[in-house]
Order: structure tokens, then C-alpha cells, then sequence
């Protein structure tokens, strides 16, 4: 799932990704891939891994969860 992260110093807000790795990769490796596919701005800039993809009782996908997970 792709989500915004704000920050003031690049464009306002630039792309989030949250992974869920069914095979072992590196976040280069993801990046990089998704960069070969995607116009410039839409480039990830941080991806965080995670366990699961938080959703509620009807199987939509839960962003207000994922957007107020602490950056590491």
C-alpha cells in the first residue's frame, strides 16, 4: 500500500510504501524496481516493512493505522 508522507524540504509530500515481503528483498531492490516502472515523482521514497496489512471487518484496508505509524 502507497501512502504520502509530508515533507517541506522536497515537494510537500512524496510517496510511502508499506511492504509485506512474502520472499526476502532489500528496500533497494524494491525501490528500484517500482522506479523502472513509475513516472519521477511517483519514485517510493521510504518503505516500511510490516507484518500485515491493517484492515477492518469488511476487508477494507485500515490507511489512518498506517499513517499514524511512527517513523523510524
Amino acid at each position: 500500500m502507497v501512502d504520502s508522507l509530508n515533507d517541506p524540504l522536497e515537494a510537500g509530500e512524496v510517496p510511502r510504501a508499506f511492504v509485506v515481503l512474502k520472499t526476502p528483498a532489500t528496500p533497494k531492490e524494491l525501490m528500484a524496481f517500482v522506479a523502472q516502472r513509475v513516472a519521477p515523482y511517483k519514485k517510493i521514497r521510504q518503505l516500511d516493512f510490516i507484518d500485515a496489512i491493517p484492515k477492518s471487518a469488511s476487508g477494507k484496508i485500515l490507511r489512518r493505522v498506517l499513517r499514524d505509524r511512527q517513523i523510524v
